[in-house]
């Protein structure tokens, strides 16, 4: 059966998912406009720095709650290494849609929110409300695929 745009570009999103390299959670992000991939990103260790598959990780080692903390973890998120990438690359994401395998977070809902993101796609849901109501109150569409 022939998926829909959502779920062809989440799908993308979840094989973008199998480069992470984080212990907890695989999250993959996929940034698009007009049915066309802007940039990807996925979770995992800022450049040049030791992953957390190869030193364990941190959140683990001290009991920290998912959804807390967000200053405690090796990893640049998913959606912020779509944005960095898109940066990088000179590619504008204004008006873009944005599809993630997990919720956005606070912090990355402030900086999709900045960069001027109209929807989030996202599959998984994660502990953060307050990134939810930021979204409601910036305007941004938001929309979880699926029931997972």
């Amino acid at each position: 059966m022939r998926p829909t745009i959502d779920e062809y570009f989440m799908e993308i999103a979840t094989i973008v998912a199998k480069r992470s390299t984080c212990l907890r959670n695989q999250v993959g992000a996929v940034i698009v406009k007009d049915k066309r991939i802007l940039s990807t990103g996925y979770n995992g260790a800022p450049r040049n720095l030791e992953h957390c598959l190869d030193i364990g990780c941190i959140r683990q080692q001290n009991n920290i709650a998912s959804g807390t903390r967000h200053e405690l973890c090796r990893a640049v998120h998913a959606e912020q290494n779509a944005i960095i990438q898109a940066a990088l690359h000179g590619v504008s994401i204004e008006n873009a849609t944005v599809y993630c395998t997990h919720q956005p977070c606070i912090l990355c809902a402030k900086m999709l929110i900045n960069a001027r993101i109209e929807k989030v796609v996202f599959g998984v849901v994660y502990p953060d409300k307050e990134a939810l109501n930021f979204f409601d109150k910036a305007g941004v569409k938001v929309e979880q695929l699926g029931s997972s």
